[in-house]
């Protein structure tokens, strides 16, 4: 696995469960978030093996000062996850330009500017390993979110074509698409019963995500196990992507 792992949203449920599962196997994270008492609050669980520095990913020249900071001051970075995003669900025509391009600019030009900042640095080193988030209403039409499939796709765009582009120097790029996952940013859904049982009813799997799905899959994707991987999108999403099971029927 990478021993030097720098993640951005490194707060959140899922970067900091990726982050505990870092540390755990005997690597160092970076974590980058714009929340300093939550970032002190990880950094304090994580010990030692944890470098944490404020800042918003969306900050161009600030963000690429950070990755100075942490080539210096921890080591060579090896690997990279971009967990930053948001959910914003309401249908088109009661979306104002500034919230699409809010929606656009955290989920899509964070992931040109992480990328941006850490290619030159790989390269040099041919080596590593990029992961970057998509959702599951990229792969099928689902209401009210025209904002962050728009985005996502660009995501899942940039992760094709990058992959292609700096495959030579040995970097690979991926991608984890999720569904509805329990996590702070999305629990506005999720602790809404009704939103909660309509999800679960559309899940072929019978429930919604869990962080722990989402990190174990950027794991791999970071682990030396995915050597022959990338450019790929892998959904983590109870099989909704490939369809929704039949409604209950009685017998």
């Amino acid at each position: 696995m990478s021993s030097i792992v720098l993640i951005t949203g490194g707060t959140g449920g899922i970067g900091s469960d990726v982050a505990r599962r870092v540390v755990a196997g005997g690597g160092r994270v970076a974590l980058i978030a714009r929340d300093a008492e939550r970032l002190d609050a990880l950094r304090a669980e994580l010990g030692a093996a944890a470098f944490a520095v404020p800042c918003d990913v969306l900050d161009y020249d600030a963000f690429g000062d950070v990755v100075k900071r942490v080539e210096s001051e921890v080591g060579e970075i090896d690997g990279v996850v971009n967990a930053v995003g948001s959910i914003a669900l309401r249908p088109l025509h009661a979306t104002s330009l500034a919230d699409w391009r809010a929606t656009y600019e955290i989920n899509a030009t964070s992931a040109f500017i992480v990328l941006r900042h850490l290619m030159p640095l790989m390269m040099r080193r041919k080596r590593g390993s990029v992961v970057l988030f998509s959702t599951v209403a990229t792969s099928m039409g689902l209401t009210n979110h025209e904002s962050i499939a728009a985005a996502k796709s660009a995501v899942e765009g940039l992760v094709r074509t990058a992959a292609i582009s700096y495959a030579r120097y040995g970097l690979r790029i991926n991608a984890v698409a999720p569904a509805l996952t329990r996590t702070t940013m999305a629990k506005s859904l999720w602790q809404n019963e009704k939103m909660l049982d309509a999800s679960i009813a559309m899940h072929p799997l019978g429930r919604i995500g869990e962080p722990a799905d989402v990190a174990a899959a950027v794991m791999y994707f970071l682990s030396d196990e995915a050597g022959f991987t990338t450019g790929q999108i892998l959904g983590v999403d109870g099989g909704l992507s490939v369809g929704q099971p039949p409604p209950k029927m009685s017998v």
